[in-house]
């Protein structure tokens, strides 16, 4: 049984894994702590057994770290860099990152903290902050089975499907592959929706077809209703997200995998970007087409 539990990382998604993971602590024994640099993401934190704190030693010998941070070059950082924090765990701790970093990144982590001694899981979620808020976050576990068994019951503290997908980076490879799919839709909209507005087609009706019909997907019934408010502020930045193309691209490239669909989605993404989108939400892929085709898609036009 695990008495010491840190996660580091309290933005959107760690703020309310943290909540949750102490909410079903297993015995009074058990602490979790959870760290951020910025003081502002500690409020709120203050249930029994959960210690919240900007102090990065206070993850000193934990036995399970949870990670829920930007990117990889960060976790690469925090874990191997200048502060040594992998080797400040416990001996045969295991790290649990719940970030989404590139496969191959994760690869390299795992192997560098076995040779220290932990162990690493590359476990990425899926379920947006409303999925970590209520505990039903899919997640996606690459890494030994042994180690996987151990942190099982914490895992399902915060999600409701937990899956075993393969050695070290099998959970990332998972997850670019379901973050690619949603983008390729969302762009497919963006390209889409202004062209049927062009043609005449009233906004709203167009959008009760494309959220109920055969074309409906979470990406439509998510983003349509906001582009139709012009709302592009509720979902996960562009600038940040875009390295799941990027990743996708990688693996592509390395083997040989023509993705043709892909790369016009990243065409789409890429123009967003340039056109100065990067901190609006992957609904703003449309603002480009609307300028392009001179016509806004929204509701009461």
């Amino acid at each position: 049984m695990v008495g010491r539990i840190a996660l580091l990382g309290l933005g959107a998604m760690g703020h309310p894994i943290a909540r949750n993971l102490a909410a079903k602590r297993a015995t009074e024994a058990e602490t979790i702590v959870a760290v951020d640099s910025d003081p502002a993401r500690l409020a709120g934190l203050d249930a029994p057994g959960l210690v919240a704190t900007a102090d990065p030693a206070a993850i000193d010998g934990a036995e399970v770290l949870f990670l829920c941070l930007p990117n990889g070059d960060v976790v690469e950082s925090v874990l191997l860099g200048a502060g040594r924090l992998a080797e400040r765990l416990a001996p045969g701790a295991v790290v649990v990152d719940l970030s989404t970093i590139a496969h191959a990144k994760a690869v390299a982590i795992g192997r560098a903290l076995e040779a220290t001694g932990r162990r690493f899981i590359d476990a990425p979620v899926s379920g947006a902050p409303a999925g970590a808020e209520a505990a039903t976050l899919t997640v996606m576990c690459g890494g030994d089975a042994e180690a996987i068994a151990q942190v099982r019951p914490l895992l399902e503290r915060i999600g409701t499907r937990i899956l075993h997908m393969g050695p070290v980076g099998a959970g990332q490879l998972t997850k670019t592959i379901n973050n690619v799919l949603y983008d390729i839709n969302i762009a497919a909209l963006a390209e889409v929706l202004p062209m049927a507005v062009a043609m005449g087609l009233d906004p709203d009706q167009i959008a009760a077809v494309v959220t109920t019909g055969t074309s409906r997907s979470y990406a439509s019934q998510y983003f349509v209703p906001r582009i139709l408010q012009g709302r592009f502020d509720e979902g996960y930045p562009l600038g940040a997200a875009y390295k799941d193309l990027v990743a996708a691209a990688a693996v592509a490239a390395e083997n040989g995998f023509p993705m043709p669909v892909t790369a016009a989605a990243t065409a789409t993404y890429q123009t967003a970007l340039r056109q100065g989108h990067a901190d609006k939400d992957k609904g703003a892929m449309v603002l480009p087409f609307e300028d392009l085709l001179g016509v806004r898609v929204r509701s009461g036009r």
